[in-house]
């Protein structure tokens, strides 16, 4: 039985009372950013390389090879740059459609849609490339680059501020501009996509009609909770917090996440930045610190409320830091993040330790994968 599967079985026939670890199930990939499988698909990972590779991987024998490559669209300058984002159609399996988020050989996004084609879906010709959206960054940092369905079958797109410190032009409150967003759009027609009528800057001039929410920084690595549909984001702070932006599910149309005036909870702590807190703008749930003890980091990367097989770890926001890395996870509770818990040793490999977490991901049963930009991929386990 290849590991995958063993994983699977173990995880479901254990108790309670089982101890919580992870399990490495890939390596050798070349700066992964993330790793998905489309509905309905056992099978196969797909996982996302950073310059511009999609590796598909067969679960059972462990087998590689190549499903998608746009190396020739990407050119990488900074460490932001690159194939960031991947999303499946909920009807992949029958479509061949998915979508992802990169940064093109100038820097700025591009926003494509690819089909997939044979038995299974496990094949992309570069060339069925359809580009839907693109804008222009001021920097070559702050890309942003998650790219997901929500529950209401749009496909939201995460964008960072444009770049440089303290978003210098101002983008993120700027609703004519497409930098530091929350998109939303409706790419169900046969070519391009369109606006959903609900969408709330839809009729207001001189706005972007894609935009859902704003205020963001630079958001890395969004998830809806599988049960409740609640939306969570990642948002990387600039000098001293980090923070954790909340919508609940059917609200958030709208929101403003309070960047560049507010970091976390305060006035950003720059002079001519910081400001009050605008009008109707939402506070973050959960803010840290920056720094390198055990409750603080320097880069957020967002994660998903678990909802696998393991009893004990139900209703727990998983997250970590990138820089200091750090895994930790908090309850939801009336609005408010409690029961904040440090996972780091007890989620730490038998060899080794897990570092440059980019990513978490959700398989099909709810369990949930850590992709580490060092090529490795390992699953939250119990024993």
């Amino acid at each position: 039985m290849h590991i995958f599967r063993l994983l699977i079985f173990l995880v479901i026939s254990l108790p309670a009372s089982a101890k919580v670890t992870t399990t490495l199930i890939a390596a050798g990939f070349k700066n992964p950013v993330w790793a998905e499988a489309p509905a309905g698909e056992t099978n196969h990972l797909w996982v996302v390389e950073k310059k511009g590779v999609i590796c598909l991987v067969h679960r059972q024998s462990g087998k590689k090879q190549e499903f998608l490559n746009i190396t020739k669209h990407i050119n990488i300058r900074m460490n932001e740059q690159g194939l960031l984002g991947l999303a499946f159609s909920k009807d992949y399996l029958k479509t061949g459609r998915f979508y992802v988020y990169y940064t093109n050989t100038q820097g700025d996004t591009e926003i494509c849609r690819f089909t997939a084609s044979g038995i299974g879906m496990l094949r992309c010709d570069a060339n069925t490339r359809e580009l839907l959206l693109t804008f222009k960054q001021d920097a070559r940092n702050h890309n942003g680059g998650w790219i997901g369905f929500g529950p209401d079958n749009y496909l939201y797109i995460a964008t960072g501020d444009g770049g440089a410190a303290n978003d210098p032009k101002k983008r993120s409150q700027d609703l004519s501009s497409y930098l530091g967003k929350l998109l939303r759009i409706d790419v169900s027609p046969k070519t391009g996509y369109r606006i959903p009528r609900d969408n709330p800057f839809k009729n207001k001039a001189n706005a972007k009609s894609e935009i859902y929410a704003y205020g963001l920084r630079n958001p890395w690595r969004c998830s809806w909770d599988r049960k409740t549909g609640d939306f969570y984001i990642g948002d990387v702070g600039q000098n001293q917090w980090e923070e954790i932006n909340f919508m609940a599910a059917g609200k958030g149309s709208g929101a403003n996440y309070g960047w560049r005036l507010r970091e976390g909870l305060i006035a950003t702590p720059k002079n001519g930045v910081g400001g009050n807190k605008p009008s109707q703008a939402v506070d973050p749930i959960y803010v840290y610190k920056h720094g390198t003890r055990s409750n603080q980091g320097l880069s957020v990367t967002g994660g998903y409320v678990y909802r696998g097989p393991i009893k004990k770890l139900q209703g727990k926001y998983f997250f970590a830091d990138y820089a200091n890395p750090r895994i930790w996870s908090f309850e939801l509770k009336n609005g408010k993040a409690v029961n904040t818990e440090d996972w780091t040793d007890r989620l730490r490999p038998q060899k080794g330790k897990i570092n440059s977490i980019v990513s978490f991901n959700e398989d099909q049963d709810g369990n949930l994968m850590i992709v580490c930009l060092n090529g490795k991929i390992y699953m939250i386990t119990a024993e």
